[in-house]
């Protein structure tokens, strides 16, 4: 997975961190190792964890026979469904006032 490229090029967010000492030594030894700043390091992690992490919200893994389940869920007629009749029929918190 490839990090999205910034908006801008100039820096202007500040993020104050508190590591233990073997935390940091593990950065910096993972920073030299990649030949990147201990700064670049820590946001490309941590935007890739934070990508991956909104990506599971979206994503989801399935066997071939669950997609099948599904699919054939979805090819049904619709069901009567009175649940979401009623919620259908109220108005939205944000549109009421």
């Amino acid at each position: 997975m490839t990090v999205a490229a910034p908006f801008s090029t100039s820096r202007s967010a500040r993020f104050g961190l508190r590591a233990t000492v073997e935390q940091e030594a593990v950065l910096r030894r993972a920073a030299e190792v990649a030949r990147k700043s201990l700064t670049d390091f820590i946001l490309d992690s941590a935007c890739q964890a934070a990508e991956q992490t909104l990506l599971d919200q979206r994503l989801f893994m399935v066997s071939g026979d669950q997609y099948q389940a599904l699919m054939d869920l979805l090819d049904q007629p619709e069901q009567p469904n009175e649940g979401l009749r009623d919620l259908f029929s109220r108005k939205a918190p944000w549109d009421a006032a």
